[in-house]
């Protein structure tokens, strides 16, 4: 068995990912960051400290379920592919690799957080051919609500390039926020899903869209402005949720005209959101993957190291 290590050190998880390249067997290990109650996320030099302590155990733990040999290391080293998109929490990852591939004399391969996102959504919604032609996809997060274009690359495999998005608050900055002021633990979003459930209302609030580009800080300010009122928890998480909503549609309903015909997929932990998930797969086809995809992971950034081995298998072939 030989098989390619992805790893990710985002600002809330520690991951670790193994494709195994004959089986297409992926295997990962992942751990939150850990954040004090109260807490809206973590100082980067703090993310960075914690990420040193957790990716050791996490790999242990990853190869204990494998007994293959690693022909490539590939991690995330930045945010996106934004011009000066930078972040220190993912210099523990990249450093890790390097210093693995060097050890083991293997290749090493860099990639986005985002692209990883994209390629992990990809493979989960079991449509990695994806990656292989132009798609729109959506990265919906605690520090990203993008929409992007997708497209093959020869030196990257994809390129993400963002044509709209927030202008303002993200979508899981929101809901974080939302949930600390309804009492709930850091990362908030599934807690939020679940208190959703019970309320008895369904109203929202329209968001602010301009070109396809959205902005959510209003919506947090009358989530406020409900909770103060005496709103029930419940009735306050699903305005919020439907609220975001809301705008992810609009958001869908102007890139499809702009750009007709083409696949959307929705990625990043805010679209583990069942509520949103059914809304956006009934009116456009939206292609979701399971939880443990959209969420931060390694497992994208091993499948497209995986790809990029392949190519440079084929070319000296």
């Amino acid at each position: 068995m030989s098989g390619i290590l992805g790893i990710d050190t985002s600002n809330y998880t520690t991951s670790a990912a193994l494709y195994d390249i004959k089986s297409g067997e992926l295997i990962q290990k992942k751990q939150l960051l850990p954040v004090k109650d109260g807490e809206l996320g973590l100082r980067q030099s703090d993310a960075v400290f914690h990420h040193t302590r957790q990716l050791p155990m996490i790999i242990e733990n990853l190869f204990k379920c494998y007994d293959g040999t690693i022909t490539a290391v590939a991690a995330s080293d930045r945010p996106s592919q934004m011009e000066g998109s930078y972040m220190p929490c993912f210099l523990a990852g990249m450093g890790a690799a390097r210093q693995l591939a060097a050890v083991l004399g293997i290749p090493i391969y860099s990639y986005t957080h985002q692209q990883g996102h994209v390629a992990a959504a990809a493979v989960g919604a079991n449509r990695p051919e994806l990656l292989k032609q132009e798609f729109l996809a959506f990265h919906v997060s605690g520090g990203t609500t993008d929409v992007l274009l997708v497209r093959p690359d020869d030196s990257s495999v994809i390129t993400c390039k963002r044509v709209a998005g927030s202008m303002d608050l993200k979508a899981g900055q929101l809901i974080d926020r939302v949930g600390l002021m309804l009492g709930l633990q850091f990362p908030a979003g599934p807690k939020l899903e679940e208190l959703a459930v019970k309320s008895t209302e369904r109203h929202h609030q329209r968001a602010v869209l301009k070109d396809g580009w959205c902005s959510l800080s209003g919506i947090e300010n009358k989530c406020l402005k409900l909770h103060n009122q005496g709103t029930s928890a419940a009735d306050v998480a699903m305005f919020c949720i439907l609220s975001i909503l809301s705008a992810l549609e609009g958001m869908t309903e102007k890139i499809l005209s702009d750009y007709p015909d083409l696949p959307v997929l929705y990625s990043g932990g805010v679209m583990s959101n069942k509520i949103m998930r059914s809304i956006l797969e009934s009116r456009f086809g939206g292609l979701f993957s399971p939880q443990e995809f959209s969420s931060d992971n390694a497992a994208g950034i091993a499948f497209l190291a995986s790809m990029q081995t392949e190519r440079s298998s084929e070319k000296c072939g």
